[in-house]
């Protein structure tokens, strides 16, 4: 439809040019005049605003992420020196996003240490100290293996990592972790947990050939299930936090990318992991900084005054579990985003089996700190938390070869260790 369209017209005559002109005239005017009002109140606004506090930025807009550091010769030499295996011929060669995170790190140290190749991609992002992330960084050089920095949404650097190096696996842990925080920084786990999934699985999908991926899914997608133990095969549609709602949505996205392009996919539903170089986040790793310094700890009880309980799965147990769905994963069916048939789909569960209530957890930290909690119980909130998680692994077991062999106590020994060993070297944090 052009401009005349607009104008209006007397039944059998024509305007003149001169009333058109005149027409034209008056509407680029008032054009003119909005577009300078408008201008005009943007500026004002600008000035007027206040910089965004920190808290409200984004959290994977973080110094590395927002201006990635990546390309040139040597760039390009330090990727392929740390994604070669020691044995070619047998060795994986793994993408480990998340690679600074608590799993992240593990699991690549475990990799690079059989003899895989491990390259590392990592975009430090403030949920926690970021120099935690750092110091795992650290221990990861060591390892031989090379943490690009940079964001999983940043499809660019995907794409050029997967030019550089022909991935036979990626283990993908890139994700906005946190149950509570989803309800103050909701934006972030949509970024990160769908759109960061969904970047990758689309780089991966055109890839020539495409890799086999295992990603981590979470205990937390069983939500308000009452059935227990929990099974793969329980109702999983009932989220209690936006957190679950997103690994939820990445299992369901990820059977959609199997089914269309051929990705070879395995989801792996952590139940709370713990031990050395752990996330600050988490409840074993706040109650003992807390106890340590004298502070109260809130320990949370259920509406019918029970305990609140958790299957606590140590991170050598997880890692196992990782390395098994790796080794046992199926190759992807697709070539440069066309399926050539059907490729493997699985979801398994990797818990301890053996819930113990949080008062217990804080028992036997008191043990192993020699010292007394100051406790507050307050009944559960309503942030996402649920009351249990227990995990059915038989699964895991018959085609993971998965086994758990860490208890609480002894874990939560390790732990102690290590905290008291990192955090006294780092008593300036």
């Amino acid at each position: 439809m052009s401009h005349l369209d607009d104008l209006p017209s007397t039944p059998g005559k024509y305007k003149t040019d001169k009333v058109l002109h005149h027409h034209r005239y008056l509407r680029l005017s008032k054009l003119t005049l909005w577009a300078s009002l408008f201008l005009a109140l943007f500026l004002f606004y600008l000035l007027l605003s206040p910089p965004p506090s920190p808290s409200r930025r984004n959290l994977n807009d973080s110094s590395a992420s927002s201006a990635a550091k990546y390309g040139g010769s040597h760039w390009e030499k330090q990727v392929r020196k740390s994604s070669r295996p020691r044995t070619p011929h047998n060795g994986l060669t793994v993408l480990v996003t998340g690679a600074s995170g608590f799993v992240g790190t593990h699991v690549s140290i475990a990799l690079r240490r059989r003899g895989d190749g491990v390259l590392g991609l990592d975009n430090f992002n403030r949920y926690y100290d970021p120099k935690l992330k750092r110091a795992r960084q650290g221990l990861l050089e060591r390892s031989g293996v090379f943490v690009v920095e940079g964001d999983i949404n940043d499809v660019i650097l995907l794409k050029k990592l997967f030019d550089v190096v022909l991935f036979t696996h990626v283990m993908h842990l890139a994700a906005q972790a946190g149950v509570r925080y989803a309800m103050q920084n909701p934006g972030s786990y949509v970024n990160s947990n769908i759109a960061g999934f969904v970047s990758l699985l689309e780089v991966a999908k055109s890839a020539n050939p495409q890799p086999s991926i295992v990603w981590a899914s979470s205990s937390s997608v069983y939500g308000l299930n009452s059935k227990v133990p929990f099974s793969e095969k329980d109702r999983t549609d009932q989220p209690a936090s936006l957190y679950a709602a997103t690994k939820k949505a990445g299992e369901g996205i990820a059977h959609t990318y199997n089914h269309i392009y051929g990705l070879s996919l395995t989801g792996l539903r952590f139940f709370t992991v713990y031990g050395p170089w752990g996330r600050p986040d988490m409840a074993y790793f706040f109650f003992t900084k807390d106890i340590l310094k004298g502070k109260t700890i809130t320990v949370f009880e259920s509406p019918d005054k029970g305990s609140v309980a958790r299957d606590f799965t140590y991170i050598d147990d997880i890692v196992k579990g990782c390395l098994g769905a790796l080794d046992t994963a199926g190759k992807s069916t697709g070539s440069g985003g066309k399926k050539k048939g059907p490729a493997m789909f699985r979801i398994y569960n990797l818990g301890n089996t053996s819930p113990v209530p949080v008062t217990k957890l804080v028992t036997i930290l008191e043990k192993l700190l020699k010292m007394k909690a100051k406790k507050k119980v307050m009944p559960l909130p309503r942030n996402g938390d649920v009351e249990f998680t227990h995990a059915n692994i038989t699964l895991a077991q018959a085609e993971l070869g998965y086994k758990p062999s860490v208890d609480l106590e002894a874990g939560l020994k390790k732990f102690v260790k290590w905290y008291m060993g990192f955090y006294k070297k780092k008593s300036s944090w």
